[in-house]
């Protein structure tokens, strides 16, 4: 459920984006689309933002105020003037006036009232581009303002999948490394995520011992048991058959130059033994 949500969060924006920059949907039904997308993904302001521009801004709140100065609608800040209507009803005033001033015409006048009726004429022409500039600009930045909600879900998205393929990639190394080396070690562990998800101490404690089997087994698949001692980081270790963690630690350290790297899986290594050796109630209980 968990990939197939992030997929649909991850298409739903891609086609948000392309809906935006191409200008594929009326700002209505983006609007509606981008708030499926919030549904999973927003906060609460984006919630209500996007709220307020299908319904208009009639709620006397800070949030509301805010929201009205971010879309760019108080056209009159000494008066308190602003274009509180819903998007939709900005954009039929966009085409209203377009038409107007398509359909405006220079007069066709002369004599005592030519001066008069041209300035008329000029009043109603700047008149509408005003109303143009300002109605637009209000569109253009609530475009932006989804377009930035709408990109910073897609790209974090992209991460994420990437991140996973590259986890996957990775896991898929492991176990291929697990199977050709030791095969009978991924059989048992639908039986250790059996008894993990049971929950009791008792279970926990055989599963921890399963998976500390299973690391004995890998290590003596890797790097059988011998009485040879090797030499890492100026001390002498023993490899026989009780030592599983050190055989695993000569293993890595015969095969990597760089040294950040060996005493990085050397502790994560520690840290695994700690936890598989863990048979307590308290010890089991960090493990869940």
């Amino acid at each position: 459920m968990e990939q197939s949500k992030s997929e649909h969060i991850l298409e739903l924006a891609k086609e948000l984006l392309d809906d935006i920059e191409l200008n594929r949907i009326t700002v209505e039904s983006l609007l509606l689309k981008t708030s499926r997308l919030a549904r999973w993904v927003g906060s609460e302001r984006i919630k209500t933002f996007i709220n307020f521009e299908l319904k208009g801004y009639t709620e006397k709140s800070d949030l509301c105020f805010e929201l009205l100065a971010v879309s760019g609608r108080i056209y009159d800040p000494e008066k308190g003037m602003a274009y509180i209507i819903p998007l939709a009803q900005i954009e039929a005033m966009i085409n209203t006036e377009n038409i107007k001033l398509k359909t405006l015409q220079v007069p066709d006048t002369s004599g005592d009232w030519a001066y008069r009726i041209m300035q008329m004429y000029e009043a109603n022409l700047q008149n509408i581009t005003n109303t143009i500039s300002l109605l637009s600009g209000v569109k253009s930045k609530v475009l932006a303002e989804l377009h930035t909600f709408i990109a910073n879900i897609y790209y974090e998205k992209e991460f994420d999948n990437l991140s996973e393929s590259i986890f996957e990639k990775y896991k898929s190394n492991v176990d291929t490394l697990i199977s050709s080396n030791c095969g009978n070690v991924l059989e048992q562990i639908p039986s250790v995520m059996a008894r993990l998800s049971d929950g009791d101490v008792e279970s926990i404690s055989q599963a921890l011992t399963t998976v500390r089997r299973i690391i004995d087994s890998f290590a003596d698949s890797i790097y059988p048991p011998s009485d040879k001692t090797i030499e890492m980081n100026g001390n002498d270790v023993t490899l026989d058959a009780s030592k599983h963690q050190n055989r695993i630690n000569a293993f890595v350290y015969e095969r990597i130059e760089s040294k950040s790297r060996i005493t990085k899986i050397r502790q994560n290594l520690s840290n695994l033994y700690i936890r598989v050796m863990a048979v307590s109630y308290k010890n089991t209980y960090c493990l869940k």
